[in-house]
């Protein structure tokens, strides 16, 4: 009797339409075209790295053709604005970034608003930043960095991926905790702002460990401090932050999948459960450990609610650094 009112009721819910996820998910997914993972950096960078290695395994579960399309430029916003009016088949899905969804919206006027216009997936990776110098600074420490920073105001710039990104706050952060000016250089991407670091056309750069460390393995990079709160395994003898004198300083990066808002929910559902399986794969999450990056798989709603909180605290710097997109 049980069995045949459970029966009857469902029966009732999918003609009125509450259960139409399920059939919607065998209908729909995966998209009849090949899949976009758009990134807002240029090829090279982290990002880059971290969504080519999630793309792959995606690819490989679902029977389908995960492409990264790199869209760089303005700290990542721009593929944030597209993505938040591409297709809502499921075909477009974004590896977003704290930057955009968090930050600048802070400090600009966007075309897009991250949590209307954009739906969560999953979280993707983290890791902490590390501020890097160029041998020719001539610096070996963090106190020494200071000390140049304060001796010379104004004349010591640090590069970032663009106005808003994690790096930029990160070196913002910076400035308020040591007390120094240092200039902002932003960039389109890791990729860049490594190439004129290493060619010393900018001092310093919140950088992200997978593209910094083989520089400072070969000796072209010092690095002096990590933005995160524990040493990373990667980097056991480079010290935090918070280790070389400014406590509780942290400043993630993080990634995360998001897709238009308009996708049907049980589309957004499916891409949760292939992201973090995806995630969850132990060849995917070593060859993202190998880069330095912590895969973070997470439900959408825990992402929402992450994203709420980044969003308060980086708030609360731009308007005690009273910073604007420059």
């Amino acid at each position: 009797m049980q069995r045949r009112t459970l029966i009857q009721s469902s029966a009732v819910l999918l003609s009125a339409g509450l259960l139409g996820g399920l059939p919607a998910l065998a209908q729909d997914f995966p998209p009849k075209k090949p899949v976009t993972m758009v990134v807002g950096f240029a090829a090279g960078g982290a990002a880059d790295a971290a969504a080519r290695l999630i793309a792959k395994k995606l690819s490989e579960n679902i029977g389908q053709s995960v492409v990264v399309e790199n869209k760089g430029g303005a700290g990542g916003n721009i593929a944030h604005g597209q993505v938040a009016n591409a297709a809502t088949d499921g075909s477009v899905i974004l590896f977003g970034s704290v930057g955009p969804l968090t930050i600048a919206p802070h400090l600009m006027k966007l075309t897009y608003d991250p949590f209307k216009d954009l739906a969560p997936l999953s979280g993707g990776v983290n890791f902490p930043n590390v501020l890097v110098v160029h041998k020719g600074a001539g610096v070996k420490n963090l106190q020494e960095f200071v000390a140049l920073a304060k001796k010379s105001p104004g004349k010591v710039d640090y590069a970032s991926t663009g106005a808003g990104s994690a790096s930029h706050l990160a070196g913002e952060l910076f400035n308020q905790r040591a007390g120094v000016e240092m200039v902002h250089v932003p960039y389109k991407g890791g990729a860049p702002a490594l190439q004129d670091l290493l060619g010393e056309r900018v001092t310093s750069y919140f950088a992200a460990p997978p593209t910094a460390l083989p520089h400072v393995q070969a000796g072209k990079l010092i690095p002096l401090a990590t933005t995160g709160l524990t040493r990373p395994a990667y980097m056991p003898d480079i010290p935090t932050m918070a280790e070389a004198g400014y406590p509780g300083f942290e400043a993630l990066n993080w990634y995360a999948f998001v897709a238009p808002s308009k996708t049907p929910t049980a589309i957004l559902d499916r891409w949760n459960v292939e992201i973090v399986k995806a995630l969850n794969d132990e060849g995917v999450k070593k060859a993202l450990n190998d880069h330095g990056l912590t895969p973070q798989p997470t439900t959408r709603q825990e992402l929402a609610a992450f994203m709420k909180k980044e969003y308060e605290q980086w708030g609360r710097v731009v308007k005690e650094r009273k910073l604007s997109a420059n």
